[in-house]
C-alpha cells in the first residue's frame, strides 16, 4: 500500500459556494488540480483516510472565528492520514504513515512541521478519532476544563457522536457515579446503554429534553458536556446543581439556523447556582497529549474502551459524508476511506 507513484494530478473539494442555513451538495465542487512535488522541507501524502467534523461547517461562513473561513473556488483542509510518496524533509522517507491537516484531496504537499509520523500498526482512522483530535478534545474537556471528579453525575448530548461517545465511556473509566447520554434516534439510545456503558439515555426527539433529563437524571447533575447547544444547554443548566461544571464544546443544533437560538432561555440561572460555564479548544490542550495517547491507548489494547467509526469509503463521496454528519447519521467518529 505504501509504495505508490504521485500522478500528475488529482482530485480535491473546493467550496464552491457559502452555504445559507443547511449545505447542500452545490455548495461543493470535486475539481482536478496539479500534483505539487515536494520542495525543501516538504513531503508529498496519499491520503488514505479524512476526517469531516462539526467545526467544518463554521468554517464555510465568512466570518472571523478562531480559525480561519474556507475561501471560496479554493481546496477545504481538515485532518487526514496517509502515506508519503516523496520526501524532501529529513526525517521522513516513502512509505512512512503521517497526520497532517491538509484533507478533502487525495495527495497533499504538507510542510514537514506540520506533518506527524505515527505507528501503522495501528489501524490509520484511529489517529483521526479516538486517539486524534476528537480523542483528545472528549479527554481533555472532561478532564481539564470540566474538572470531572469520581461520584459526579454526567450528562452528554450528542453522546453518539465521535466526542460524546467517548466523554461517557471515560467518564465511567474515571469513577463518574451516573452517565447520561442523548442521541437522535432509538438504536443510538440502545448502543449508548449497551454497548458503551452510559448508565441511562433518552432520544431527545421523543420529548421536551429537560423533561426526559429529570427522569435520567432525577437527582441533577453535576457536570455538563454540551456538544449541541440550544435546549440541551438549557436543559442542563435547570438541572445542574450548585457549583455545576458546563464544558461548551460544540453547539451543532444552531450551527445551520439563520436566525438567532431560542434556547438558552435560563441562563440566569448560573449566577444564583454560581455555575462555571466554559467554553474550550481542543487545541489550547496539546500538552496534555502524552497523558492522553499513553492512558486511552492503554483502555484501547486492554478493551476497557470501545472505538466505533462510520466509514464511507469514496473520495467523491466526502461532502455526502459531511452532509451525513450534520444530519446525525454516524455513530462513532466519520471517516472517509480512499480507494487503493
Amino acid at each position: 500500500m505504501a509504495e505508490h507513484e504521485a500522478p500528475v494530478a488529482a482530485r480535491e473539494w473546493h467550496l464552491a459556494a457559502r452555504p445559507q442555513g443547511w449545505p447542500v451538495p452545490t455548495d461543493f465542487a470535486l475539481v482536478e488540480a496539479p500534483v505539487r512535488a515536494p520542495e525543501e522541507g516538504e513531503i508529498l501524502v496519499r491520503n488514505a483516510y479524512l476526517s469531516v467534523d462539526p467545526y467544518m461547517r463554521g468554517r464555510m461562513n465568512d466570518v472571523k472565528s478562531y480559525v480561519p473561513p474556507f475561501q471560496l473556488g479554493r481546496p477545504m483542509d481538515g485532518g487526514a492520514v496517509g502515506y508519503v510518496v516523496a520526501s524532501a524533509a529529513e526525517g521522513f522517507a516513502p512509505g512512512d504513515a503521517v497526520l497532517h491537516g491538509l484533507g478533502w484531496r487525495e495527495y497533499a504537499t504538507v510542510a514537514a512541521g506540520h506533518a506527524v509520523k505515527v505507528d501503522p500498526s495501528v489501524p490509520l482512522s484511529a489517529y483521526l478519532g479516538v486517539l486524534g483530535m476528537t480523542g483528545l478534545t472528549a479527554y481533555a474537556g472532561l478532564l481539564e476544563v470540566g474538572g470531572l471528579k469520581e461520584g459526579d453525575k454526567v450528562f452528554v448530548s450528542g453522546a453518539a457522536g465521535a466526542v460524546g461517545s467517548m466523554v461517557g465511556q471515560i467518564a465511567k473509566l474515571k469513577g463518574a457515579a451516573l452517565v447520561v447520554g442523548s442521541a437522535g434516534s432509538a438504536e443510538k439510545v440502545a448502543k449508548l446503554v449497551g454497548e458503551y456503558g452510559f448508565d441511562a439515555a433518552f432520544n431527545y426527539k421523543d420529548g421536551p429534553v429537560a423533561e426526559q433529563l429529570a427522569k435520567a437524571a432525577p437527582e441533577g447533575i453535576d457536570l455538563y458536556f454540551d456538544n449541541v447547544g440550544g435546549e440541551h444547554l438549557e436543559a442542563a443548566i435547570g438541572a445542574l446543581g450548585v457549583h455545576g461544571r458546563a464544558v461548551l464544546c460544540g453547539a451543532i443544533a444552531q450551527y445551520n439556523d439563520t436566525s438567532a437560538p431560542a434556547a438558552p432561555r435560563n441562563l440566569a440561572m448560573a449566577i444564583g447556582k454560581r455555575l462555571r460555564l466554559e467554553g474550550m479548544l481542543v487545541s489550547d490542550h496539546s500538552a496534555l497529549q502524552p497523558q492522553f495517547v499513553a492512558e486511552v491507548g492503554g483502555w484501547l489494547r486492554e478493551g476497557r474502551l470501545r472505538n466505533e467509526e462510520t466509514v464511507v469509503d469514496g473520495f467523491e463521496n466526502t461532502a455526502e459524508a459531511f452532509l451525513d454528519l450534520l444530519r446525525g447519521a454516524n455513530t462513532g467518529k466519520m471517516v472517509v476511506r480512499l480507494a487503493g
